[in-house]
């Protein structure tokens, strides 16, 4: 089985008991102030195997596995032996970098709280972008008719946007910075341990999409 279905299915199975017990539910969440204070720090992972709702974790769930079946079978390629293990590195440590600027932030607020797994999977979404920036890419009901290279900035611009706003009940800065340290721990890995030059692969794709 591969890390990217593993991972689905384990979410699922664990969003849905949480869905019908509250008391569950209560305990994976992220809760900065409780984190903080009663040292809960497993929060950072435990909140992005629960969501909101069936659609929260439809379009999740979908999203990581059109991107991660692809960005997994990369690694493997690239990493060789250690690809599935940097792989399941990155999903995981996504699930924790993505959430430090929300814990600085919320720690003192008792009302707030996030869930779902929109951080780390910001993160294998933007590795497969930059691993291959000319996928074709939709915006929800929107057909696939944008290039990932194109996307990927709007997507950030807008993100970004909503973040600093901070309305509508979606953790904005999740995705955001899921979705940077997506990108920097695939170029950084890519480096140092297999030394390739993801950044120079990146921009050559383009040119040659873009026929120059």
């Amino acid at each position: 089985m591969s890390i990217t279905l593993l991972i689905t299915v384990i979410t699922v199975i664990v969003s849905i008991v949480a869905f019908y017990n509250a008391e569950i539910m209560d305990k994976l969440i992220f809760h900065p102030h409780t984190v903080g204070r009663h040292n809960e720090w497993y929060r950072f992972i435990s909140s992005g195997f629960i969501h909101a709702d069936f659609m929260h974790l439809a379009f999740n769930m979908f999203s990581f596995y059109m991107f991660g079946d692809y960005v997994e079978q990369y690694f493997h390629m690239l990493f060789g032996n250690n690809g599935k293990m940097l792989y399941l590195l990155l999903y995981l440590s996504a699930l924790v970098v993505c959430l430090v600027p929300t814990y600085l932030q919320q720690k003192d607020r008792y009302n707030y709280n996030s869930l779902g797994a929109s951080g780390a999977v910001s993160a294998i979404v933007f590795a497969g972008i930059f691993l291959m920036p000319t996928i074709q890419i939709g915006f929800f009901i929107i057909p696939p008719i944008i290039p990932g290279f194109i996307f990927g900035p709007i997507y950030l611009g807008i993100t970004a946007y909503l973040a600093k706003q901070g309305h509508g009940g979606i953790n904005h800065s999740a995705h955001l910075w899921g979705s940077l340290y997506g990108v920097v721990f695939l170029i950084v890995a890519a480096f140092f341990i297999a030394q390739f030059n993801v950044v120079a692969s990146f921009i050559e794709q383009i040119r040659i999409y873009l026929g120059m």
